[in-house]
């Protein structure tokens, strides 16, 4: 019997300890996160296009943009204004897929300036999400250079929107942590 009690006791011993270093683990792993925060300017007009449709969905779904394919090449900005100070750029494409409704599909990568913090480093982003919700998210698939095995989350929220010509500026939230 007292072999039992023994045995029980350094069991919850282990788990306590276990448990302490999963705790401590956690606690690290969010003091390595990094956020970043900026905005891009995506142009679909004029003489500064960073934003181009490459591909149409069938005319038979007049009705809908479901099928088309944006290519991007966005800058990317520290501040809401054309103006601001360019910190890289968003490069890859996002595409309509969703008959009823509008879902997008992405896949970029966000590339960061090689005169700023993150010296050429590379952010890769991927998912699918509703349009008409005020904020979106991603996932943070990889990344180079400094976001190495990055993983994490990005958050989007529409800044401004022109309906005339399709231009917008979009506020991002980037949460990253890489292997280092």
């Amino acid at each position: 019997m007292a072999s039992f009690h023994r045995s029980i006791f350094f069991l919850l011993a282990v788990t306590a300890v276990v448990t302490a270093l999963a705790s401590t683990a956690a606690v690290a792993a969010d003091a390595d996160m990094t956020r970043l925060h900026f905005y891009m300017h995506a142009t679909l007009g004029g003489p500064n296009v960073t934003t181009v449709r490459v591909v149409e969905g069938p005319a038979a779904l007049a009705d809908s943009n479901f099928g088309d394919l944006y290519v991007i090449d966005d800058p990317l900005t520290d501040g809401p204004a054309p103006t601001s100070m360019l910190v890289g750029r968003a490069q890859g494409f996002y595409l309509l897929d969703s008959i009823e409704g509008s879902g997008v599909l992405v896949s970029a990568n966000l590339g960061f300036a090689a005169n700023g913090p993150h010296n050429g480093s590379t952010i890769a982003v991927y998912g699918s999400y509703a349009d008409d919700q005020p904020e979106k998210e991603l996932s943070v698939v990889g990344g180079s250079r400094k976001f190495r095995f990055a993983h994490g989350y990005v958050l989007i929220k529409t800044y401004s929107f022109n309906a005339t010509t399709g231009d917008s500026i979009l506020e991002l939230d980037v949460y990253v942590t890489a292997n280092k």
